[in-house]
């Protein structure tokens, strides 16, 4: 298995069917061996049947039902289930295209890095239609990010990121914040887990590579400005005082 695309989905039932339709039709041309892992997070439309329909005629997409976890927890399952060599999580409305994926595959496949980040910052990159305050919010979370955990990456946040397979999965399996211990939860929250995956990330000693892309802002209700921002920067802290409490301890993988 070349790829593995994972990508998490909560009520996504006004644009799952079409925007796998691009997936798919893209990987086809891209890799001649490809899977679509879709994680259900509890979804209460009926964006797993859709799904489930979608798969029947698309045996490269598999559908993976989870209690409601948030979206750390929803990518964490679906990158343990990945298979492919090289793992890329995808958010679901595709703000950033899914062809973007060929400019971060360079740099794995050319340039031995072990992860690349798309980053909405940059020379090269493209915002199209975010709000003022959206992209405000995102700045001053980034400058407590590199405050706090991670100096150096512009943009932990973008939902679009490539890892090897190993690097997925030894990553991924050291979440604490949103490991396998995760409580099931009611609203939607997506939460700072990137910050934690790159987190430890850079303690192995991985390569991490963040490049610019093209981002389109889709307008969503499951982000609350004051409540998020507030969540997200503890998620920080913890993170932070988990490295201190020795909870990433673990013999770096790269040199």
């Amino acid at each position: 298995m070349e790829y593995s695309i994972v990508i998490p989905v909560f009520n996504e039932s006004d644009k799952i069917s079409q925007n796998l339709t691009q997936v798919v039709g893209f990987m086809r041309t891209f890799s001649k061996k490809f899977e679509v892992v879709v994680v259900d997070d509890g979804s209460r439309d009926n964006t797993a049947k859709i799904v489930s329909n979608y798969a029947k005629d698309n045996p490269e997409v598999k559908l993976v039902k989870n209690p409601h976890k948030g979206k750390g927890y929803t990518v964490l399952t679906g990158m343990k289930k990945a298979k492919g060599d090289l793992v890329y999580m995808a958010d679901a409305d595709l703000s950033t295209p899914i062809e973007e994926l060929k400019k971060l595959s360079i740099w794995i496949k050319e340039h031995e890095y072990d992860i690349v980040i798309a980053s909405r910052e940059g020379v090269g990159a493209n915002r199209v239609d975010e709000p003022f305050y959206r992209h405000l919010m995102g700045r001053v979370f980034n400058l407590v990010v590199q405050l706090v955990a991670i100096p150096g990456i512009k943009d932990t946040q973008c939902g679009f990121k490539l890892f090897t397979n190993d690097a997925a999965q030894k990553v991924f399996g050291m979440l604490d914040i949103y490991g396998d211990d995760t409580q099931e939860i009611e609203e939607a929250y997506l939460g700072a887990w990137d910050v934690e995956v790159l987190f430890i990330a850079k303690k192995l000693g991985y390569r991490i590579k963040e490049i610019p892309v093209k981002w389109v802002y889709v307008k969503t209700t499951r982000l609350s400005p004051l409540r998020d921002s507030f969540k997200m920067f503890v998620d920080v802290v913890k993170v932070r005082l988990n490295d201190l409490k020795g909870k990433y301890k673990a013999p770096p993988v790269k040199n």
